[in-house]
């Protein structure tokens, strides 16, 4: 079944095929304008959470053109076409979710194929045009916005959270903003956000003023975003040849009361190639008793974390200058159901990269962890 907006889809494909096309010539003449991008293919196998086993091949195209339309005037533009394989499209979770709306303002996707084991898809992953005036920027469009210090968590990254377990975490959901920073001195700025909240919802409005004194980076932030009062701050800065970071944050929803989240993390590289980060993080919107999980809201993604205490821990070894061991853990503290993901990444040539992988997940039946299935995985990524 088609979404109810992909004609909008076939309109924004249109629109993103003139815009390169249509800057070819500026490329050709001032060269401020570059094209880039990469073809990926992931193969999965893994089971439904209601213990379907299935297989998934995803590949996708990335098309970027990044660069100055003009003086004072830059453009972001990332357009993604994905073609999905495999017996999990015959599964229940699958067409659950595959007509849902994404939560975010601007209808940018759709899907153009759906035929058995083959779905088609395409969207703009990021689309944004950045205006430059002395020291202010104005950035507009589908963005990144990437405030706090968390590696696996952020009490602060409201708007693009971090998720600790994804398998591509280098994938983060975009949001449509208008994001205003200024400038204040060499290493302080102060950025105002607005976000349009999809079906007539709360927007989302945010200042955060970020500095540095004596060596340290320091943030505050205040505002509300995605229906949550947020008033919180970070820091980072360095004990010896550690980083140390840390967030707090304080936060109400709309109807409850409000409650707290802390994040502190460290950071070293040794000299024999292995570099390791752990972080603790509280989350007062959890809870310690598994009976009280909200598994419905942590399926359809409106939770990231079910309960209050947790230990990560990341660690990557350069085997060689070309293979990379690469290694997260997470502890939930409270029921003590624990997730592991490891992977091999193989720089296999400088625009061609390998990776295989791991998901391993242990716990009691009613745990966070202990529910989610275990998962394999190689990718294969190719830059141009």
């Amino acid at each position: 079944m088609t979404r109810r907006h992909g004609s909008r889809c076939w309109v924004t494909a249109a629109l993103v095929t003139g815009v390169l096309l249509g800057s070819a010539p500026l490329m050709a003449q001032t060269q401020r304008l570059a094209l880039s991008g990469s073809l990926k293919s992931v193969l999965l196998r893994s089971r439904t959470l209601t213990g379907e086993n299935y297989a998934l091949s995803l590949n996708r195209l990335r098309i970027e053109a990044k660069g100055d339309l003009a003086p004072g005037l830059a453009l972001d533009l990332q357009y993604d076409n994905e073609v999905l394989l495999g017996s999990y499209l015959d599964t229940a979770e699958f067409r659950a979710a595959k007509d849902r709306v994404a939560a975010q303002y601007w209808h940018a996707d759709a899907n153009y194929l759906d035929r058995g084991n083959v779905y088609g898809r395409h969207r703009l992953y990021r689309a944004a045009v950045t205006l430059t005036r002395g020291n202010v920027d104005l950035k507009l469009g589908r963005q990144r916005i990437a405030w706090g210090t968390g590696r696996f968590w952020s009490p602060l990254d409201i708007l693009n959270p971090v998720s600790p377990l994804a398998l591509e975490r280098e994938e983060r959901v975009g949001v449509d903003a208008a994001l205003v920073e200024a400038k204040l001195g060499p290493l302080s700025r102060a950025s105002v956000v607005y976000a349009p909240a999809p079906e007539r919802g709360s927007p989302s409005r945010a200042l955060q003023w970020h500095g540095n004194a004596a060596g340290v980076d320091g943030s505050l932030l205040a505002g509300r975003l995605l229906g949550v009062d947020i008033v919180g701050i970070d820091i980072a800065s360095q004990i010896g040849d550690a980083g140390v970071r840390g967030e707090v944050a304080r936060l109400r929803r709309s109807a409850g009361p409000g409650f707290n989240r802390l994040l502190v993390g460290a950071d070293y590289a040794f000299a024999n190639r292995l570099t390791l980060s752990a972080e603790l993080y509280y989350n007062g919107a959890g809870t310690r008793d598994p009976v009280g999980y909200d598994f419905a809201a942590w399926s359809a993604g409106r939770v990231s974390n079910l309960a209050t205490r947790y230990a990560g821990l990341y660690a990557s070894y350069e085997i060689t200058p070309l293979l990379k061991w690469v290694n997260y853990a997470v502890v939930n503290a409270d029921d003590r159901s624990r997730a592991i993901d490891s992977r091999l990444v193989w720089s296999w040539r400088s625009d061609l990269e390998l990776t295989i992988g791991l998901q391993r997940f242990t716990g009691s039946a009613g745990s966070e962890y202990g529910r989610m299935p275990n998962a394999s995985f190689a990718q294969l990524q190719w830059f141009y």
